[in-house]
């Protein structure tokens, strides 16, 4: 699968060398431009990857573990179809990480490779559809991409996140005088990326509304981490998200193992960021709850956790500043409050980032140095180290 994908799109690509009327290659870190001859089609074409160290000391005893891993190797293409207003993403992960999860009968015992394939119609003045496959609009750090982040990965109020999911998406933004104002809504299946099986249970519904009462950022800069904008003038976005998961039937909405009950699940998400100056802070809390009849867990007879949906609260607080030599410093307190029915323990982390943004978020080098404290477990302390590279 994974060199047949490879030959398609490189093929694709050699095929407009050959028919497309421009072919740009604008700047690193921009990808390729193809424009076809009639101006009915467009397409940019990139790839990235992330090459990361990670490694762990047991403050009990002194013990060392270690790995240097590929964490993501993806390749994205986006442009429009026919009308400006029709445009299109795909994106495609080539991993371990990214293609793991996927032997099992839900996903045809395949390999996991598609992560977008969304099509998003601007049908009418400030209103668009979204209609595939794609990030529901959850809490903030979730939604932004894995390549834009502010430390070498997300936090732990991820924990309960949204994630990518099939199904429509109907978006609409206005403006107040400064004030701007963002409403979505989603109906998906509420199982996840890559499923081939018949809806197991029912569907996921989202609702999010966001207010920036400044204005917007430079740069959508309300979706990624940094003030790499140094923006003159203060910037601030709340988000709020509410989700409603039909009859879920995986531990963790769209992610996890498919368990052999399915519940209703409760999520709600809300998140600031702010910016100014090269001081940028993002604030979010997570939480997930079973609101239908029936147990969150499944035990033995000896009352063990065989089967769970995972549910709690989580949180972080982080905030950071860039440099004009583009080094940044941040910090991070973070953590994952499962419900105690689960019968999992409580973590929290502490975290000390350190960046340096060669060509922004294309090209940079990131370490963080992360306590993290495990109820009934040794506290640990570890480094990790990541290079980015997208061109």
């Amino acid at each position: 699968m994974r060199y047949f994908s490879f030959a398609f799109f490189f093929f694709f690509l050699l095929y407009f060398n050959v028919t497309a009327q421009d072919i740009g290659y604008t700047t690193f870190g921009k990808g390729v431009r193809i424009m076809a001859s009639d101006s009915s089609f467009s397409l940019k074409f990139s790839a990235r990857f992330q090459t990361r160290y990670v490694g762990a000391v047991n403050l009990e005893d002194n013990s060392y573990q270690d790995r240097i891993l590929i964490r993501r190797w993806r390749l994205k293409f986006d442009g429009f179809a026919v009308d400006p207003r029709l445009v299109y993403k795909l994106e495609l992960g080539f991993s371990n990480r990214d293609t793991g999860g996927g032997d099992i009968i839900q996903t045809n015992n395949t390999s996991r490779v598609i992560l977008d394939a969304v099509l998003k119609w601007n049908f009418y003045k400030n209103w668009t559809v979204w209609f595939g496959q794609t990030k529901l609009p959850g809490n903030r750090e979730r939604v932004i991409s894995s390549q834009k982040l502010q430390f070498v990965d997300r936090s732990l109020a991820n924990t309960l996140t949204l994630d990518r999911d099939i199904g429509v998406q109907l978006r609409h933004h206005h403006t107040l005088g400064k004030v701007v104002v963002r409403e979505i809504g989603s109906i998906s299946m509420g199982e996840g990326r890559d499923i081939t099986v018949d809806n197991a249970g029912g569907y996921d519904y989202t609702a999010r509304l966001e207010i920036l009462p400044f204005g917007t950022f430079i740069s959508k800069g309300d979706y990624f981490s940094a003030d790499l904008k140094r923006e003159p003038s203060p910037k601030l976005a709340i988000g709020l998200t509410y989700d409603y998961n039909d009859d879920a039937s995986k531990s963790r909405g769209q992610l996890g193992s498919f368990l052999s009950e399915a519940r209703d699940l409760l999520s709600i998400h809300a998140d600031a960021i702010f910016k100014y100056k090269g001081v940028s802070s993002l604030v979010e809390y997570t939480h997930r709850e079973v609101v239908t009849r029936g147990p969150v867990i499944s035990t033995d007879t000896l009352g063990n956790v065989t089967e769970a949906f995972l549910t709690g609260n989580g949180f972080q607080i982080s905030g950071g500043y860039l440099l004009k030599s583009n080094y940044e410093f941040a910090l991070r307190w973070h953590g994952f409050l499962p419900e105690e029915e689960i019968q999992r323990n409580d973590i929290y982390s502490y975290a000390f980032g350190l960046s340096k943004y060669i060509r922004d978020h294309n090209l940079k080098v990131q370490s963080d140095f992360t306590y993290s404290q495990i109820e009934n477990t040794d506290d640990a302390f570890v480094i990790r180290f990541q290079v980015e590279l997208s061109f």
